[in-house]
């Protein structure tokens, strides 16, 4: 049986669906797109012109719910199958688009550059129970206007996971998805086997900005999912009650749904988001909040309830370091959100409040998330009824270590992590050098990344993928890509 995890009722579910309807059709979204504008009017929507403002209608936001499909697969850069958004199959990825990098070397945060993103992508590449990468952190060392591009070019440069990623540079879709065609080799190969997720987010409270109704948009005609990441603050941009600040969640995400599908009936999405409460002491936004997490493991069940897959940006930290409170908030998001069936859950890796990245965190991370996934598994019966045979045997040879039972079910059974958890006795750990949770991550980054075999990428790909990015490169101002090492 698999253990479940739940926070609403139907009934609340139908409440909050009921008044997120309320908001689209008598409030409305502000929606800064003359083409979206323009489609949104012909299928029924009461559009202002002037103040950008679209009062939607129960009909379209049927239409589009009726559309969506209840699924869709990812696939690496070979073509093999990774991701299953299906039932309650979860799936573990990096979260995205951190500032700072937590440097193993030296004490503090410092800014990321493209060696720094290479030993990330060589890592993750690694970690058995992280389904995809991420375009986790911005290197520093180019252009702002090619950080999104540039980031995918690296993930599919050195490594062959698919890539959760996004774009909110102007012109930076086309590139990324010429990347991609790149990698699959033509345009309905890559719309066959998507290849990436891109994050579309809302501007809270009701509003859609032009760049981000374009990549919806963009996205849905070439059949690469998104995931719609609203992001409410319960109790600054939000009602404090976290039922309050459901109801904006699921009317930012409906009208986003109403875009990809009026756009392209039938693209894919993630009914995601990044929701948080506001701590009014500190003025900060705590993804490692206990709220936090339930209400991305509430918005989840919404999204079940309307048959669509989720995602949700949980099993992160608010911490500036990897040290208890990081294992801590991160490994009770992660359990709740595998209990609750999130289909795709991002955050593995990340420290304060989204911010830094640290390839440490995400070492131990990744040991969360294969404890996480043992858990859905559940209790089986594994040949255990009738028990007198096991027992009989266990009192004959006063041990079961080398009985068939126990060969047969012990990797089944038990989760066995790496190094970086310790479980040796006192004295081992001290013959071992005595090493702290922190000293055996590094020790472990630095081994899984000495492991890294080259993407098994065809080197004509390679060369074609570097000409797309030298052109963007230089298109952006520079003369120049960084050396890559």
């Amino acid at each position: 049986m698999r253990p479940a995890l739940r926070f609403l009722s139907d009934d609340a579910i139908r409440d909050i669906l009921s008044e997120a309807r309320d908001l689209l059709c008598k409030l409305g979204m502000k929606v800064y797109h003359k083409e979206l504008l323009a489609l949104l009017s012909d299928h029924g929507a009461a559009v202002d012109s002037s103040s950008k403002n679209v009062i939607f209608t129960n009909d379209i936001i049927d239409k589009a719910l009726k559309t969506v499909p209840p699924s869709f697969q990812l696939y690496d850069v070979k073509g093999n199958r990774t991701h299953d958004f299906s039932h309650y199959n979860v799936h573990f990825t990096p979260a995205s688009s951190a500032l700072n990098i937590i440097d193993a070397g030296a004490d503090g945060m410092r800014k990321p550059h493209t060696l720094d993103f290479i030993r990330y992508v060589k890592l993750v590449g690694r970690l058995k129970y992280l389904a995809a990468q991420s375009t986790a952190f911005i290197p520093a060392d180019v252009s702002e206007k090619i950080a999104d591009s540039y980031r995918l070019y690296l993930a599919l440069l050195y490594g062959e996971k698919p890539v959760v990623t996004g774009t909110f540079n102007d012109g930076g879709f086309a590139v990324m998805k010429a990347m991609q065609t790149a990698v699959r080799g033509t345009e309905k190969a890559l719309k066959d086997k998507p290849l990436a997720i891109f994050s579309c987010c809302p501007t809270t409270p009701l509003k859609w900005s032009e760049h981000t109704c374009a990549d919806i948009m963009a996205c849905a005609r070439c059949g690469i999912p998104v995931e719609l990441v609203s992001m409410p603050l319960a109790g600054f941009t939000g009602p404090v009650t976290l039922a309050g600040s459901l109801v904006g969640h699921t009317a930012e995400t409906l009208s986003g749904i109403v875009i990809s599908q009026l756009t392209q009936p039938g693209a894919p999405l993630l009914y995601g988001g990044a929701p948080a409460v506001f701590d009014v002491r500190c003025e900060t936004t705590p993804m490692g909040a206990v709220e936090t997490q339930m209400m991305d493991c509430a918005y989840n069940e919404i999204g079940k309830f309307l048959n669509i897959p989720t995602q949700a940006y949980v099993a992160l930290s608010d911490a500036k370091v990897p040290d208890a409170q990081a294992g801590l908030e991160t490994s009770m998001g992660a359990v709740m959100a595998v209990l609750s069936g999130v289909n795709s859950i991002s955050g593995p890796g990340m420290l304060d409040f989204i911010n830094c990245f640290s390839l440490e965190k995400l070492v131990l991370d990744n040991e969360i998330c294969g404890m996480a996934s043992r858990i859905v598994e559940g209790i089986e019966p594994r040949e255990d009824f009738p028990a007198v045979p096991r027992y009989e045997e266990l009192l004959k040879e006063q041990h079961l270590l080398i009985s068939k039972h126990t060969r047969r079910y012990l990797r089944q059974e038990h989760y066995f992590p790496g190094p970086v958890i310790d479980r040796t006795s006192h004295e081992r750990w001290q013959e071992q050098g005595s090493l702290s949770l922190v000293e055996r991550a590094r020790r472990e980054v630095e081994r899984l990344i000495g492991e890294y075999e080259p993407s098994s990428l065809a080197p004509e790909i390679k060369k074609e993928l570097t000409g797309i990015m030298e052109v963007e490169a230089r298109r952006c101002g520079m003369d120049k890509l960084p050396d890559c090492y």
